[in-house]
């Protein structure tokens, strides 16, 4: 019985916490609060929302960077049969961490992913950029460009303007980058595919289908 009162007065304790450090800077950036998402070896609680279902047994961890050619080509030619396969059946789960290290555009473009994801527009944005994406640093994820991004997905315009010019997710988006730095992730893109048992199995590049397919049914 003492144990269960600990364990509830540290319960407390940690929200009173949490609760106290927002009202003391209301204006600092929204916190994913999924603060122990720690997926493998790699902490996710600040990284994309979880695409799937989140029981699903096998997490696909992506790192990539908006303005990575292979993470384009990857997006385009593999990511779609990963979904319908195994994602959209429940099987795997995936989930983006930023390592926006390519370009100067690169941290703002990840900066609008999250600003659309408070208008529940996460997934679509990051398809629109992966989509629309060309050379790095040639203007097409420049602030004028990631705007009309917006504009084109009918987002609040008033509500991302404000977000993406006050870089209102910077911090989120260095986190993730030294996150994936911490991992040993030193190109674009990579993958962790972490199974039921903890077993996690690393993807470098764009890699084909069938190299995913033979993995996760290895950890099915």
């Amino acid at each position: 019985m003492k144990s269960k009162h600990l364990i509830y007065a540290s319960s407390i304790a940690m929200i009173i916490v949490v609760l106290v450090l927002f009202y003391q800077n209301p204006n600092s950036e929204s916190i994913n609060l999924d603060m122990n998402r720690k997926i493998g070896t790699v902490d996710t609680s600040l990284a994309s929302p979880i695409m799937g279902s989140s029981n699903a047994p096998i997490t696909i961890i992506e790192f990539g960077d908006y303005q990575c050619p292979n993470c384009k080509k990857w997006f385009l030619n593999t990511k779609p049969d990963i979904k319908s396969n195994y994602i959209d059946t429940g099987k795997v789960k995936l989930v983006f961490v930023d390592i926006a290290f390519l370009g100067k555009d690169s941290i703002p473009a990840s900066i609008a992913t999250y600003c659309a994801e408070e208008q529940g527009k996460y997934w679509e944005y990051h398809g629109f950029l992966y989509s629309n994406q060309l050379s790095i640093d040639n203007g097409w994820a420049n602030s004028d460009s990631l705007k009309g991004y917006a504009s084109n997905l009918g987002l609040n315009m008033d509500m991302f303007v404000s977000c993406l010019d006050s870089a209102k997710y910077q911090k989120r988006v260095e986190f993730n980058t030294n996150e994936a730095q911490r991992n040993g992730v030193i190109g674009t893109p990579t993958f962790f595919i972490i199974g039921p048992e903890g077993i996690q199995e690393k993807v470098n590049g764009p890699q084909p289908y069938s190299v995913f397919e033979k993995i996760i049914e290895s950890m099915l």
